[in-house]
Protein backbone atom coordinates (compact mmCIF):
# COMPACT_ATOMS: atom_id res chain seq x y z
CA UNK A 1 0.00 0.00 0.00
CA UNK A 2 1.38 3.45 -0.92
CA UNK A 3 2.51 5.70 1.97
CA UNK A 4 -0.36 8.14 1.42
CA UNK A 5 -2.91 5.31 1.75
CA UNK A 6 -1.25 4.07 4.94
CA UNK A 7 -1.46 7.62 6.28
CA UNK A 8 -5.20 7.67 5.49
CA UNK A 9 -5.64 4.38 7.37
CA UNK A 10 -3.76 5.80 10.37
CA UNK A 11 -6.05 8.84 10.42
CA UNK A 12 -9.21 6.66 10.28
CA UNK A 13 -7.85 3.97 12.60
CA UNK A 14 -10.47 1.95 14.50
CA UNK A 15 -9.00 0.62 17.79
CA UNK A 16 -11.63 -2.13 18.05
CA UNK A 17 -10.51 -3.56 14.71
CA UNK A 18 -7.03 -4.09 16.09
CA UNK A 19 -8.41 -5.90 19.13
CA UNK A 20 -10.62 -8.09 16.92
CA UNK A 21 -7.80 -8.98 14.53
CA UNK A 22 -5.44 -9.78 17.41
CA UNK A 23 -7.98 -12.00 19.14
CA UNK A 24 -8.95 -13.92 16.03
CA UNK A 25 -5.26 -14.55 15.41
CA UNK A 26 -4.98 -15.91 18.98
CA UNK A 27 -2.23 -13.42 19.79
CA UNK A 28 -1.67 -11.70 23.09
CA UNK A 29 -0.51 -8.09 23.24
CA UNK A 30 2.90 -9.43 24.14
CA UNK A 31 2.92 -11.71 21.07
CA UNK A 32 1.94 -8.82 18.84
CA UNK A 33 4.50 -6.38 20.20
CA UNK A 34 7.25 -8.90 19.48
CA UNK A 35 6.01 -9.37 15.91
CA UNK A 36 5.63 -5.65 15.22
CA UNK A 37 8.53 -4.17 17.15
CA UNK A 38 6.64 -1.77 19.37
CA UNK A 39 6.07 -2.22 23.09
CA UNK A 40 3.19 -4.19 24.55
CA UNK A 41 2.14 -0.98 26.27
CA UNK A 42 1.92 0.70 22.86
CA UNK A 43 -0.37 -2.07 21.62
CA UNK A 44 -2.60 -1.38 24.62
CA UNK A 45 -2.64 2.34 23.83
CA UNK A 46 -3.63 1.61 20.21
CA UNK A 47 -6.47 -0.70 21.31
CA UNK A 48 -7.81 1.81 23.83
CA UNK A 49 -7.74 4.55 21.20
CA UNK A 50 -5.37 6.72 23.22
CA UNK A 51 -2.71 6.72 20.51
CA UNK A 52 -2.94 6.11 16.77
CA UNK A 53 -0.26 3.89 15.23
CA UNK A 54 2.04 5.47 12.65
CA UNK A 55 1.63 4.47 8.97
CA UNK A 56 4.69 2.21 9.04
CA UNK A 57 3.33 0.53 12.19
CA UNK A 58 -0.02 0.00 10.40
CA UNK A 59 1.85 -1.94 7.75
CA UNK A 60 3.59 -4.10 10.36
CA UNK A 61 0.35 -4.74 12.25
CA UNK A 62 -1.42 -5.80 9.06
CA UNK A 63 1.39 -8.18 8.15
CA UNK A 64 1.55 -9.71 11.61
CA UNK A 65 -2.24 -10.22 11.78
CA UNK A 66 -2.65 -11.31 8.15
CA UNK A 67 -5.17 -8.62 7.21
CA UNK A 68 -5.08 -5.84 4.60
CA UNK A 69 -4.11 -2.47 6.11
CA UNK A 70 -7.59 -1.23 5.19
CA UNK A 71 -9.03 -3.66 7.73
CA UNK A 72 -8.21 -1.13 10.46
CA UNK A 73 -10.26 1.69 8.90
CA UNK A 74 -13.25 2.93 10.89
CA UNK A 75 -16.70 2.91 9.32
CA UNK A 76 -17.66 -0.64 8.30
CA UNK A 77 -20.50 -2.37 10.20
CA UNK A 78 -19.16 -4.08 13.29
CA UNK A 79 -20.57 -5.89 16.30
CA UNK A 80 -19.02 -6.90 19.60
CA UNK A 81 -19.84 -10.25 21.19
CA UNK A 82 -18.75 -10.71 24.79
CA UNK A 83 -17.57 -14.08 26.07
CA UNK A 84 -20.48 -14.06 28.54
CA UNK A 85 -22.92 -13.86 25.62
CA UNK A 86 -21.89 -17.26 24.25
CA UNK A 87 -22.89 -20.67 25.61
CA UNK A 88 -19.38 -22.04 26.04
CA UNK A 89 -19.01 -25.47 27.54
CA UNK A 90 -15.79 -26.48 29.35
CA UNK A 91 -15.20 -22.93 30.58
CA UNK A 92 -12.72 -24.21 33.13
CA UNK A 93 -10.59 -26.01 30.55
CA UNK A 94 -10.43 -23.26 27.93
CA UNK A 95 -8.51 -20.03 28.34
CA UNK A 96 -9.96 -16.55 28.07
CA UNK A 97 -7.84 -16.09 24.95
CA UNK A 98 -9.43 -19.11 23.28
CA UNK A 99 -12.90 -17.85 24.15
CA UNK A 100 -12.03 -14.39 22.82
CA UNK A 101 -10.74 -15.93 19.60
CA UNK A 102 -14.04 -17.75 19.15
CA UNK A 103 -16.18 -14.66 19.81
CA UNK A 104 -14.03 -12.57 17.43
CA UNK A 105 -14.66 -15.27 14.82
CA UNK A 106 -18.41 -14.94 15.46
CA UNK A 107 -18.17 -11.17 15.01
CA UNK A 108 -16.60 -11.61 11.60
CA UNK A 109 -19.12 -14.29 10.61
CA UNK A 110 -21.79 -11.70 11.37
CA UNK A 111 -20.06 -9.18 9.10
CA UNK A 112 -19.90 -11.70 6.27
CA UNK A 113 -23.54 -12.70 6.76
CA UNK A 114 -24.63 -9.03 6.69
CA UNK A 115 -22.82 -8.53 3.39
CA UNK A 116 -24.40 -11.65 1.93
CA UNK A 117 -27.91 -10.89 3.21
CA UNK A 118 -27.86 -7.60 1.33
CA UNK A 119 -27.52 -9.61 -1.88
CA UNK A 120 -29.01 -13.04 -1.16
CA UNK A 121 -32.35 -13.83 0.47
CA UNK A 122 -31.73 -15.80 3.66
CA UNK A 123 -34.45 -17.91 5.33
CA UNK A 124 -36.47 -15.91 7.85
CA UNK A 125 -35.99 -16.72 11.51
CA UNK A 126 -38.80 -19.12 12.36
CA UNK A 127 -39.20 -19.94 16.05
CA UNK A 128 -42.13 -20.31 18.46
CA UNK A 129 -43.11 -17.06 20.19
CA UNK A 130 -41.56 -18.17 23.47
CA UNK A 131 -38.14 -18.70 21.85
CA UNK A 132 -37.51 -14.99 21.16
CA UNK A 133 -35.59 -12.76 23.62
CA UNK A 134 -38.65 -10.69 24.59
CA UNK A 135 -40.55 -13.77 25.81
CA UNK A 136 -41.27 -13.94 29.53
CA UNK A 137 -42.06 -17.66 29.62
CA UNK A 138 -40.03 -20.58 28.32
CA UNK A 139 -41.35 -24.14 28.65
CA UNK A 140 -39.38 -26.95 30.25
CA UNK A 141 -36.79 -28.66 27.98
CA UNK A 142 -38.99 -31.61 27.01
CA UNK A 143 -41.99 -29.44 26.17
CA UNK A 144 -39.72 -26.98 24.33
CA UNK A 145 -38.38 -29.75 22.11
CA UNK A 146 -41.88 -31.08 21.42
CA UNK A 147 -43.24 -27.65 20.58
CA UNK A 148 -40.32 -26.79 18.31
CA UNK A 149 -40.81 -30.06 16.43
CA UNK A 150 -44.46 -29.16 16.02
CA UNK A 151 -43.66 -25.58 14.96
CA UNK A 152 -41.20 -26.82 12.34
CA UNK A 153 -43.66 -29.52 11.20
CA UNK A 154 -41.16 -32.31 11.85
CA UNK A 155 -43.70 -34.73 13.28
CA UNK A 156 -42.28 -37.43 15.51
CA UNK A 157 -40.09 -39.19 12.94
CA UNK A 158 -36.26 -39.22 12.80
CA UNK A 159 -34.72 -35.98 11.52
CA UNK A 160 -32.55 -37.04 8.57
CA UNK A 161 -30.70 -33.70 8.09
CA UNK A 162 -30.55 -31.78 11.35
CA UNK A 163 -28.15 -28.94 10.46
CA UNK A 164 -30.07 -28.37 7.22
CA UNK A 165 -33.32 -28.01 9.20
CA UNK A 166 -31.70 -25.56 11.61
CA UNK A 167 -30.42 -23.37 8.77
CA UNK A 168 -33.70 -23.56 6.82
CA UNK A 169 -35.45 -22.02 9.81
CA UNK A 170 -33.18 -19.01 9.91
CA UNK A 171 -30.52 -19.94 12.48
CA UNK A 172 -27.05 -19.28 11.11
CA UNK A 173 -24.71 -22.25 11.53
CA UNK A 174 -20.96 -22.22 10.91
CA UNK A 175 -17.77 -24.16 11.55
CA UNK A 176 -14.98 -22.98 13.83
CA UNK A 177 -11.83 -25.03 14.27
CA UNK A 178 -9.01 -24.76 16.77
CA UNK A 179 -7.34 -27.87 15.37
CA UNK A 180 -4.69 -25.76 13.66
CA UNK A 181 -3.20 -25.18 17.09
CA UNK A 182 -1.61 -28.58 17.70
CA UNK A 183 -0.16 -27.36 20.99
CA UNK A 184 -3.63 -27.40 22.54
CA UNK A 185 -4.67 -30.62 24.23
CA UNK A 186 -7.95 -32.03 22.92
CA UNK A 187 -9.84 -31.35 26.14
CA UNK A 188 -8.94 -27.64 26.09
CA UNK A 189 -10.23 -26.98 22.60
CA UNK A 190 -13.55 -25.19 22.32
CA UNK A 191 -16.46 -27.44 21.50
CA UNK A 192 -19.71 -26.32 19.86
CA UNK A 193 -21.25 -23.12 21.24
CA UNK A 194 -23.97 -20.64 20.35
CA UNK A 195 -25.07 -17.06 20.87
CA UNK A 196 -28.30 -15.11 20.66
CA UNK A 197 -26.54 -11.77 21.07
CA UNK A 198 -26.91 -11.09 17.32
CA UNK A 199 -30.10 -10.30 15.37
CA UNK A 200 -29.91 -13.81 13.90
CA UNK A 201 -29.01 -16.60 16.37
CA UNK A 202 -25.77 -18.34 15.54
CA UNK A 203 -24.62 -21.89 16.26
CA UNK A 204 -20.92 -22.67 15.97
CA UNK A 205 -19.95 -26.30 15.35
CA UNK A 206 -16.48 -27.78 15.16
CA UNK A 207 -15.13 -29.82 12.24
CA UNK A 208 -12.43 -31.13 14.59
CA UNK A 209 -14.78 -33.98 15.48
CA UNK A 210 -16.04 -34.45 11.93
CA UNK A 211 -15.32 -38.17 12.04
CA UNK A 212 -18.33 -38.68 14.32
CA UNK A 213 -21.57 -37.48 12.75
CA UNK A 214 -23.66 -38.79 15.65
CA UNK A 215 -21.81 -36.68 18.23
CA UNK A 216 -21.95 -33.76 15.80
CA UNK A 217 -25.75 -34.04 15.51
CA UNK A 218 -26.21 -34.16 19.27
CA UNK A 219 -23.98 -31.07 19.68
CA UNK A 220 -26.10 -29.21 17.10
CA UNK A 221 -29.32 -30.18 18.91
CA UNK A 222 -27.76 -29.21 22.26
CA UNK A 223 -26.88 -25.74 20.98
CA UNK A 224 -30.32 -25.40 19.42
CA UNK A 225 -31.65 -25.95 22.92
CA UNK A 226 -29.54 -23.07 24.21
CA UNK A 227 -30.80 -20.82 21.40
CA UNK A 228 -34.50 -21.41 22.03
CA UNK A 229 -34.45 -21.73 25.83
CA UNK A 230 -31.64 -19.57 27.20
CA UNK A 231 -31.88 -16.24 25.38
CA UNK A 232 -31.12 -13.42 27.76
CA UNK A 233 -29.25 -15.69 30.20
CA UNK A 234 -25.55 -14.96 30.06
CA UNK A 235 -22.72 -17.42 30.44
CA UNK A 236 -23.00 -21.14 31.04
CA UNK A 237 -23.73 -23.28 34.05
CA UNK A 238 -24.39 -26.91 34.90
CA UNK A 239 -28.17 -26.49 34.99
CA UNK A 240 -28.28 -24.82 31.57
CA UNK A 241 -26.11 -27.59 30.12
CA UNK A 242 -28.37 -30.23 31.65
CA UNK A 243 -31.44 -28.54 30.16
CA UNK A 244 -29.80 -28.35 26.73
CA UNK A 245 -28.99 -32.08 26.93
CA UNK A 246 -32.60 -32.87 27.86
CA UNK A 247 -33.83 -30.74 24.97
CA UNK A 248 -31.46 -32.45 22.51
CA UNK A 249 -32.49 -35.94 23.63
CA UNK A 250 -36.20 -35.18 23.25
CA UNK A 251 -35.75 -33.27 19.98
CA UNK A 252 -33.77 -36.10 18.37
CA UNK A 253 -35.71 -39.01 19.90
CA UNK A 254 -39.25 -38.07 20.99
CA UNK A 255 -40.15 -40.09 24.06
CA UNK A 256 -43.65 -40.98 22.90
CA UNK A 257 -42.17 -42.79 19.89
CA UNK A 258 -38.79 -44.05 21.08
CA UNK A 259 -39.97 -45.43 24.43
CA UNK A 260 -41.42 -48.71 23.21
CA UNK A 261 -38.52 -49.31 20.81
CA UNK A 262 -35.82 -49.10 23.47
CA UNK A 263 -34.68 -52.54 24.67
CA UNK A 264 -35.24 -53.42 28.32
CA UNK A 265 -31.88 -55.19 28.50
CA UNK A 266 -28.58 -54.54 26.78
CA UNK A 267 -28.78 -55.60 23.13
CA UNK A 268 -26.03 -54.18 20.93
CA UNK A 269 -27.74 -55.12 17.66
CA UNK A 270 -30.99 -53.49 18.71
CA UNK A 271 -29.15 -50.33 19.80
CA UNK A 272 -27.22 -50.19 16.53
CA UNK A 273 -30.40 -50.50 14.49
CA UNK A 274 -32.00 -47.67 16.46
CA UNK A 275 -28.80 -45.65 16.13
CA UNK A 276 -28.88 -46.01 12.34
CA UNK A 277 -32.58 -45.12 12.20
CA UNK A 278 -32.55 -42.07 14.48
CA UNK A 279 -29.05 -40.71 13.90
CA UNK A 280 -27.96 -40.81 17.53
CA UNK A 281 -25.20 -42.79 19.21
CA UNK A 282 -25.79 -46.08 21.07
CA UNK A 283 -24.52 -44.31 24.21
CA UNK A 284 -27.21 -41.68 23.83
CA UNK A 285 -29.81 -44.45 23.47
CA UNK A 286 -28.58 -46.02 26.71
CA UNK A 287 -28.95 -42.62 28.38
CA UNK A 288 -32.44 -42.40 26.91
CA UNK A 289 -33.30 -45.89 28.13
CA UNK A 290 -32.29 -44.99 31.67
CA UNK A 291 -34.03 -41.60 31.49
CA UNK A 292 -37.29 -43.20 30.33
CA UNK A 293 -36.94 -46.01 32.91
CA UNK A 294 -36.56 -48.80 30.39
CA UNK A 295 -33.41 -49.94 32.20
CA UNK A 296 -31.95 -49.35 35.65
CA UNK A 297 -29.01 -47.16 36.58
CA UNK A 298 -26.80 -50.21 37.15
CA UNK A 299 -27.80 -51.69 33.78
CA UNK A 300 -26.92 -48.40 32.10
CA UNK A 301 -23.46 -48.39 33.73
CA UNK A 302 -22.80 -51.93 32.50
CA UNK A 303 -24.00 -50.98 29.01
CA UNK A 304 -21.63 -48.00 28.87
CA UNK A 305 -18.71 -50.23 29.88
CA UNK A 306 -19.59 -52.75 27.19
CA UNK A 307 -19.98 -50.06 24.52
CA UNK A 308 -16.54 -48.64 25.34
CA UNK A 309 -15.03 -52.05 24.67
CA UNK A 310 -16.72 -52.52 21.29
CA UNK A 311 -14.65 -51.20 18.35
CA UNK A 312 -16.67 -49.03 15.99
CA UNK A 313 -15.84 -46.95 12.95
CA UNK A 314 -17.31 -43.45 13.35
CA UNK A 315 -19.05 -41.95 10.33
CA UNK A 316 -17.72 -38.67 8.94
CA UNK A 317 -20.10 -35.72 8.66
CA UNK A 318 -18.67 -35.16 5.18
CA UNK A 319 -20.60 -38.22 4.01
CA UNK A 320 -23.80 -36.43 5.08
CA UNK A 321 -24.30 -33.10 3.24
CA UNK A 322 -27.36 -32.27 5.37
CA UNK A 323 -25.19 -32.21 8.51
CA UNK A 324 -22.78 -29.51 7.33
CA UNK A 325 -23.37 -25.74 7.46
CA UNK A 326 -24.23 -24.65 3.92
CA UNK A 327 -26.00 -21.28 4.07
CA UNK A 328 -22.94 -19.03 3.80
CA UNK A 329 -21.21 -21.37 1.37
CA UNK A 330 -24.24 -21.55 -0.91
CA UNK A 331 -24.70 -17.78 -0.79
CA UNK A 332 -21.13 -17.21 -1.93
CA UNK A 333 -21.53 -19.78 -4.71
CA UNK A 334 -24.75 -18.05 -5.82
CA UNK A 335 -23.01 -14.68 -5.98
CA UNK A 336 -20.30 -16.22 -8.12
CA UNK A 337 -22.95 -16.91 -10.78
CA UNK A 338 -23.40 -13.14 -11.15
CA UNK A 339 -19.64 -12.53 -11.17
CA UNK A 340 -19.24 -11.50 -7.54
CA UNK A 341 -16.14 -13.43 -6.53
CA UNK A 342 -14.73 -14.32 -3.14
CA UNK A 343 -12.01 -11.77 -3.85
CA UNK A 344 -14.70 -9.09 -4.35
CA UNK A 345 -16.33 -10.02 -1.04
CA UNK A 346 -12.96 -9.99 0.71
CA UNK A 347 -12.20 -6.56 -0.72
CA UNK A 348 -15.52 -5.16 0.50
CA UNK A 349 -14.93 -6.52 4.00
CA UNK A 350 -11.20 -5.72 4.02
CA UNK A 351 -10.25 -9.32 4.72
CA UNK A 352 -8.29 -11.79 2.65
CA UNK A 353 -10.10 -14.26 0.40
CA UNK A 354 -8.82 -17.32 2.23
CA UNK A 355 -10.26 -16.03 5.49
CA UNK A 356 -13.64 -15.43 3.83
CA UNK A 357 -13.64 -19.05 2.68
CA UNK A 358 -12.79 -20.15 6.21
CA UNK A 359 -15.66 -18.13 7.69
CA UNK A 360 -18.04 -19.69 5.17
CA UNK A 361 -16.76 -23.20 5.87
CA UNK A 362 -15.51 -23.66 2.32
CA UNK A 363 -12.02 -24.72 3.36
CA UNK A 364 -13.29 -27.48 5.65
CA UNK A 365 -14.30 -29.65 2.70
CA UNK A 366 -12.79 -33.13 2.71
CA UNK A 367 -12.94 -36.05 0.29
CA UNK A 368 -16.35 -37.68 0.45
CA UNK A 369 -15.29 -41.25 1.06
CA UNK A 370 -17.75 -43.59 2.68
CA UNK A 371 -18.26 -47.34 2.93
CA UNK A 372 -21.77 -47.00 4.28
CA UNK A 373 -24.73 -44.77 3.46
CA UNK A 374 -26.82 -44.16 6.56
CA UNK A 375 -29.39 -41.47 5.93
CA UNK A 376 -31.18 -41.67 9.29
CA UNK A 377 -34.47 -42.70 7.75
Amino acid sequence: MPPEDLLAVARAFDPARLTQARRISAMSKNDLHKAVGVSAAAIGLYERGEVRPRPDTIRELAQALNVPPGFFVHGRPRVQVEVAEASFRRLRSTTVGQQQQATAYVEQVWELSCYLEERVEFPELDLPAWAYPDSTHVPDPVTAAQQLREHWKLGSEPIPHLVYEIEQHGILTVFFSMKQDDALPEKSRIDAFSTTALPRPLIVLTPDKADDVLRHRFSAAHELGHVVMHHGRLGSDIEMERQADMFAAEFLTPRDVIHDHLPTRFNLNALQELSDEWGVSPEMLVYRSRDLERISESSARRAYITLRSVPRIPLSIFAFPGERPELLRNSIELLETIDVSTVDIASALQMNARHIRRLAGIETEKPRLSLVDRSFR
